[in-house]
């Protein structure tokens, strides 16, 4: 681990990073991708690693704008598709839906992005938001037997849930309530709102419940794992600050919020960049420096856990 800790090339990977971004939406089609796609990009000319982003329950792809062009413009191309537009309990139809779109990835990625734009398709990792996590860490783990023609590098989990309550999870059941018990053969990170398990008011339950939510995620990886949790912020702070979801619903109405989405939207952003450059490039510091705070982290953090 010493040689991790070295800083002296270290960025700010919270502040929005060297390359020049394009967020470009993709319609589907029979020679396009099976899903909606908006794809965050680098202009400059070079190979990229690839990130699939999943959205969150009853979510639009084009409320995480700003978090999947921090993300891109360190180098990374992220790909978030629009996975349904309405939705039940049942998350089986995302899982292959997601599936499809990794599957669609080699045969026409390129296709969509400028000449001297090169996706390294030997470096993908794959994250999601609230029940995207919960797809992500699905793909992961192979459930309902899905499998993709290209292998993931890491995994992410932002704010993940696996239902409404403990003993209340939605299909397929990801949780197991056993400690490190999750089978999959990749490095995961799981950043967590302080918020996420308090309700807003008495008429909704909290968006992320205890027992279903980002630390049981955490507790049931395999090394090496990685936890973060914001202690001020909400389950929804990393989307862009104008959002209407489901029938014209202000996305601040159902969740706890806190003061301003812009810090976690950023500490977000940049933990992911850490991660990803340390795992799918092998640059280690950044993360190091998160996890030590000698980086300016843009909020305070209620937890810093690794398992390695």
């Amino acid at each position: 681990m010493c040689s991790y800790l070295s800083t002296s090339t270290l960025t700010n990977v919270f502040d929005t990073g060297k390359f020049t971004t394009t967020l470009q939406s993709v319609e589907s089609g029979t020679s396009a991708p099976p899903k909606p796609l908006l794809v965050a990009a680098p202009v400059e000319a070079g190979t990229f690693p690839l990130l699939l982003f999943l959205h969150g329950f009853m979510l639009y792809n084009s409320f995480y704008s700003q978090l999947i062009s921090h993300v891109a413009s360190h180098g990374f191309i992220v790909i978030a598709p629009q996975l349904y537009l309405f939705a039940g309990a049942d998350t089986s139809d995302e899982i292959h839906s997601a599936a499809a779109v990794i599957n669609w990835l080699a045969e026409g990625l390129s296709g969509f992005l400028q000449s001297n734009v090169k996706p390294d398709y030997n470096k993908l990792a794959v994250a999601g938001h609230s029940r995207g996590g919960k797809v992500a860490f699905a793909l992961a783990l192979r459930k309902l037997n899905v499998t993709t023609n290209l292998k993931f590098m890491a995994l992410i989990g932002v704010d993940p849930v696996d239902g409404m309550d403990r003993g209340k999870q939605t299909p397929p059941p990801i949780l197991t309530c056993v400690p490190h018990s999750f089978d999959f053969d990749m490095p995961a990170m799981v950043i967590g709102s302080g918020l996420g398990d308090v309700k807003r008011n008495p008429l909704f339950p909290p968006c992320a419940p205890k027992g279903v939510n980002h630390e049981n995620f955490f507790n049931e990886c395999p090394k090496p794992s990685w936890y973060f949790v914001a202690k001020d912020y909400g389950h929804s702070d990393m989307l862009d600050d104008d959002t209407k979801g489901f029938r014209g619903k202000s996305t601040y109405c159902v969740c706890k919020n806190g003061e301003s989405r812009k810090p976690m939207r950023r500490f977000v952003g940049g933990a992911i960049v850490a991660f990803l450059k340390a795992y799918l490039q092998g640059h280690y510091g950044d993360l190091m420096a998160v996890r030590d705070r000698q980086e300016t982290v843009p909020l305070e953090l209620k937890t810093v856990e690794f398992y390695v």
